[in-house]
């Protein structure tokens, strides 16, 4: 059995966990209030263009544009987005090991895919597997600007236009609630979805042609897709650091209230036990 020393420094030591973990828990609930904010605020701005591009892409007839178009996969991209760092529960886990078996069942070999990683977690884990990560971003900040990622979804993008792959997914935490986020994958290109659009399309004129303005704006969706997922994950990322720092806080003050029975047991035993000594030494001398 423990000591009296070690028993009490064990309380101490799980009492300043406690402390950090609960300081911890207070800074990702206020990262996780804006995060939530930022993406429900996206959301709009995603609606509206996708209403947009697809009134042009499906209203305007026989526009051809290879972002449009599907074309025989040769080769397949995955964007991966998960955090810089742990202490998030199964947040990072369960994203990795979704790609991993998605990878393991669609794919032979690694030339028949390629992995953009957003994050530091799944550059670590698929750079130590060699499973041909071509592209990467680490060091986003809690609360991201598009200008953080814009030379990634810009390198992404071109990549599909130049057969680099000829598919793009990407693979992210969607936010549900505080306590739930659900591991989403979502074809991103072609853009073969726009003509199911649940919004009412609306007639523009065209000034330049139809062609002329996918060019540009068929890019910038795309780009805003990647943006809206990764703004989707952060608010995942703090909701679920939130929550695994709460749990970890309350199995501390478990442990401090099991360490402190014990001590006072412990306590209680070796007064005793010198009481019974007096009282034995006492006897011994009448």
């Amino acid at each position: 059995m423990a000591s009296l020393r070690e028993i009490k420094t064990r309380i101490n030591s799980t009492k300043k966990t406690s402390q950090i973990t609960k300081a911890m828990e207070m800074t990702s609930a206020a990262k996780w209030n804006r995060a939530v904010t930022n993406a429900k605020s996206f959301v709009p701005y995603m609606e509206k263009i996708q209403e947009v591009t697809a009134s042009i892409a499906v209203g305007s007839g026989g526009v051809n544009h290879p972002m449009l178009k599907t074309r025989p996969v040769k080769k397949t991209g995955y964007i991966v987005i998960t955090s810089d760092s742990g202490l998030a529960g199964a947040f990072n886990s369960n994203v990795i090991r979704k790609v991993h078996q998605t990878i393991q069942s669609r794919h032979k070999s690694n030339d028949e895919f390629a992995i953009i990683a957003i994050g530091r977690v799944a550059r670590d884990y698929f750079v130590k597997r060699n499973m041909n990560v071509i592209l990467e971003i680490i060091g986003i900040p809690a609360q991201p600007n598009f200008a953080d990622i814009q030379d990634v979804t810009r390198n992404t993008v071109a990549m599909f236009a130049d057969n680099t792959f000829d598919e793009l997914f990407v693979f992210y935490n969607h936010y549900i609630s505080a306590i739930s986020q659900e591991v989403t994958e979502k074809k991103l290109l072609p853009l073969t979805d726009l003509s199911t659009s649940s919004h009412k399309l609306t007639s523009y004129e065209f000034e330049p042609s139809a062609e002329e303005i996918l060019e540009v704006l068929l890019p910038q969706y795309a780009e805003s897709l990647i943006y809206g997922a990764l703004l989707d994950s952060k608010a995942s990322e703090h909701a679920a650091r939130m929550t695994a720092m709460r749990n970890a806080t309350d199995n501390a003050k478990e442990l401090i209230n099991h360490y402190t029975l014990v001590f006072n047991r412990a306590r209680q035993a070796a007064i005793t036990q010198e009481i019974t000594e007096i009282v034995g030494g006492a006897a011994a001398l009448e």
